[in-house]
């Protein structure tokens, strides 16, 4: 059984989405962010950089249990664990943790950057929000450039780095982006769209 502690986001629910796919049994914890319960000595314990998502998987490596936080790293030991998800293949797999690494690097966090100026930042600050919203289109250039040439970020197969992008591709309007500037990215988004595993994985933990 494993133990998924996650909350609404965009990194939560890659794991999620993950999880759905892979039609693993887990316990769902919710770590409600907006009220601090990522501060919690109990959740500490298991992801000490106070971030969502985590899991426990109480069948780890050697019948141990192991916990793990940082959604990349979740996802690449589950889909490890279950042999799905991550090609065999050594140059597509290759593919897919460098695209892994570009959302974990730079999808993820510029975007939660524009997010955060748009958004939720106290004062306004026209530098922040220009920076990170031109940083949010360049790297939609990037990702649409890729999937005019590849159907799926590591080739032919869905993999975990197209779980990885997903979430955020989903709050695109979030952060000022017109999917119409984008064609490959939209046909991309929304044949993952039509996944049931997917659309199930996307409102953990609403639904749960």
């Amino acid at each position: 059984m494993i133990d998924l502690y996650t909350f609404g986001t965009p990194n939560g629910r890659k794991v999620s989405i993950l999880l759905e796919e892979l039609e693993a049994d887990y316990t769902l914890h919710v770590v409600d962010i907006s009220k601090g319960e990522q501060f919690a000595p109990e959740f500490l314990a298991i992801s000490p950089n106070n971030r969502i998502p985590a899991i426990v998987d109480s069948d780890g490596p050697g019948g141990k249990k192991i916990e793990i936080f940082e959604s990349g790293a979740i996802l690449i030991y589950l889909a490890e664990k279950f042999g799905k998800f991550i090609p065999a293949d050594p140059h597509a797999r290759i593919e897919c943790l460098k695209w892994l690494m570009w959302q974990m690097g730079g999808f993820g966090p510029m975007l939660g950057q524009a997010h955060h100026f748009l958004r939720a930042a106290k004062e306004d600050v026209p530098y922040g929000k220009e920076r990170y919203v031109t940083e949010a289109k360049r790297l939609y250039g990037v990702l649409d450039g890729h999937l005019a040439q590849s159907h799926f970020l590591a080739g032919d197969e869905y993999s975990i780095a197209d779980m990885a992008c997903y979430p955020w591709a989903c709050r695109h309007e979030w952060h000022q982006v017109d999917l119409a500037n984008y064609p490959h990215v939209s046909r991309w988004k929304d044949e993952i769209a039509k996944r049931p595993a997917v659309a199930r994985g996307m409102v953990v933990p609403n639904d749960r």
